[in-house]
């Protein structure tokens, strides 16, 4: 089915994967209140939907999402009349969500990139974290993100510098995890997007994405200690027989909708 109503954001499932469009693109699919509201509103119900098992999300036209809607900005001071939840809410969604990046990738869009578990992008999409350059600062937690997904001196010289770069060199600094030709960018997304939900369990994944963002700062031997816990949870669990007896009969799994309870809640944390 598909949603096509006049919303910010498009609405389509086949067999399990649900593409989400940002539909804005006579502004580049500009960030807005109303986008991230009805963005987020979506996520919050494919969290809870067994019929959702991974999400892709891109843009209609020629961009993915070339930032914040400018004339927005020059109509507000920055940060104000944003949405309620919290930019970071796709990385509390526990099913995996792909960027398909179909062209210009900015500031806020880049963070919404970056929030994602798989980045395709076209070798010409056209990237920026553009903040420097506006004459704000990196906001949203993106000091926090890029550094740990590049590295500390890819992200203090993209921030700093706020200089355009292409798909391509966005794959070689790990900003992307693969760029593709422009007419690929959305074939390759449905298709990784088509084996996690045809051959992954969904518990797994969702369990997997807990413990990466959760982990990451953890002591060693804590975070040791709670995947062991975690582990031997996932052994009591149908999918993990089904994972086994599919393997040995050399067949498709057929592993069971998201288990939510099996995924701890997200535990970041402010400082003091």
């Amino acid at each position: 089915m598909s949603d096509s109503a006049g919303h910010e954001v498009l609405y389509e499932i086949s067999d399990g994967v649900v593409t989400l469009t940002l539909n804005r693109p006579d502004r580049s699919n500009g960030w807005t209140p109303a986008l991230q509201t009805r963005l987020y509103g979506l996520l919050d119900e494919m969290a809870d939907d067994p019929d959702v098992r991974v999400v892709i999300i891109t843009g209609a036209g020629r961009a993915f999402c070339a930032g914040a809607d400018m004339e927005m900005l020059s109509a507000e001071d920055p940060g104000t009349g944003e949405s309620s939840r919290p930019l970071l809410a796709p990385m509390w969604f526990p099913k995996p969500i792909v960027a398909a990046i179909n062209g210009a990738c900015a500031g806020l869009g880049l963070q919404l990139a970056l929030m994602c578990d798989y980045r395709v992008a076209s070798s010409q999409a056209k990237f920026t974290t553009a903040f420097s350059r506006r004459g704000l600062i990196a906001e949203h937690g993106l000091t926090w993100l890029l550094p740990r997904l590049t590295s500390l001196a890819t992200a203090s010289e993209l921030l700093i510098s706020a200089r355009i770069f292409r798909g391509a060199e966005a794959e070689r600094l790990g900003v992307v995890h693969r760029a593709v030709e422009p007419d690929q960018v959305l074939s390759d997304a449905y298709a990784y997007a088509r084996d996690l939900a045809d051959n992954v369990s969904p518990t797994s994944m969702g369990v997997i994405k807990w413990q990466m963002y959760n982990h990451y700062d953890r002591p060693l031997l804590e975070s040791m200690d709670h995947s062991d816990q975690l582990m031997a949870e996932s052994a009591e669990r149908p999918d993990f027989a089904e994972g086994v007896s599919s393997f040995i009969e050399r067949r498709p799994p057929k592993f069971p909708p998201l288990q939510r309870s099996a995924v701890p809640p997200m535990t970041f944390t402010s400082p003091t």
